[in-house]
C-alpha cells in the first residue's frame, strides 16, 4: 500500500457550518473529488461565542478548519489545494504556470474583493437586517460590478468553466459566494448584465456538488 493509498483509507474532517461560505466552497472541493468526509458543526456566531477546543484547530476561530489523518489545516485555499493534490479524482488545478497563476489570481480577487461586498454589504444585509444600510448595499454592487467585469475579462473565450475545458478550484470558490449574492433581487439584476458569468453560473449550479452543498432550511 503505497502513502497516498493510505492517506486516503481515511475520512477527512471538516469543521464548520453549513451557512458559510466557504465551508461550502471546501464542500464543492470534496464532493468534486468524490470524498467522503465528516462535517463537525462549527457555529462561530452562536451566542456563547466560538467554542474553547475550535482554537485548537483555528487560531483566529474562523471556519472552515480541515483534519485529515492528523494532519490540521485552516484557510479555506489551502484546504482546497491539499483535497486536490492528496486525493485521486479529477484534478482541479491547470497544470500549465499560467493558467494556474490566473486560477490563483481569480480566487485572490473574489477573496479580497467579492466576498465582503457581495455576501455582507449586499445579500446579508439586505436579507437579514429590518432597515438595511441602503448607502453600503449601493457601494457593494458597485464593488460587485467590478467584480463581475474582472472575472468577465479574465474568464476564458472557449469551455464551459472559467479556465475553459477544466473545472477548476476558480470556478467552486466563485460558485458559492456568487450563490448567495443572487438571493437577493439586485444581486440577479446585476449578474444578468454580464451575459457569459451569468451562463457560466448557470452551469456551475447545476452540478451535483452545488446542489449537495445547498444549506438546509
Amino acid at each position: 500500500m503505497t502513502e497516498t493509498e493510505s492517506l486516503e483509507m481515511a475520512n477527512p474532517i471538516l469543521y464548520g457550518a453549513d451557512y458559510s461560505v466557504y465551508v461550502r466552497i471546501a464542500r464543492m472541493v470534496l464532493a468534486e473529488k468524490g470524498i467522503e468526509y465528516e462535517l463537525v458543526p462549527v457555529d462561530v456566531f452562536a451566542a456563547e461565542g466560538v467554542p474553547a477546543w475550535y482554537f485548537e484547530h483555528h487560531p483566529f476561530g474562523r471556519i472552515p478548519a480541515f483534519e485529515h489523518d492528523g494532519f490540521r489545516l485552516f484557510e479555506t485555499s489551502a484546504i482546497a489545494r491539499y483535497i486536490d493534490e492528496a486525493f485521486d479524482g479529477p484534478a482541479l488545478q491547470p497544470k500549465d504556470p499560467r493558467g494556474r497563476a490566473t486560477m490563483n489570481q481569480i480566487i485572490g480577487v473574489l477573496d479580497a474583493y467579492a466576498y465582503r461586498s457581495m455576501v455582507w454589504d449586499v445579500a446579508v444585509e439586505r436579507l437579514e437586517k429590518e432597515a438595511p444600510d441602503e448607502a453600503l448595499i449601493a457601494a457593494g454592487l458597485s464593488q460587485a460590478s467590478t467584480v463581475l467585469r474582472t472575472l468577465s475579462s479574465l474568464k476564458t473565450t472557449t469551455g464551459p468553466w472559467l479556465l475553459g475545458d477544466q473545472l477548476t478550484l476558480a470556478d467552486l470558490h466563485a460558485a458559492p459566494i456568487i450563490g448567495y449574492f443572487v438571493k437577493v433581487a439586485e444581486g440577479r439584476d446585476l449578474l444578468a448584465r454580464f451575459a457569459d458569468i451569468r451562463d457560466w453560473y448557470a452551469r456551475v449550479a447545476d452540478r451535483a456538488s452545488f446542489a449537495r452543498t445547498e444549506k438546509l432550511a
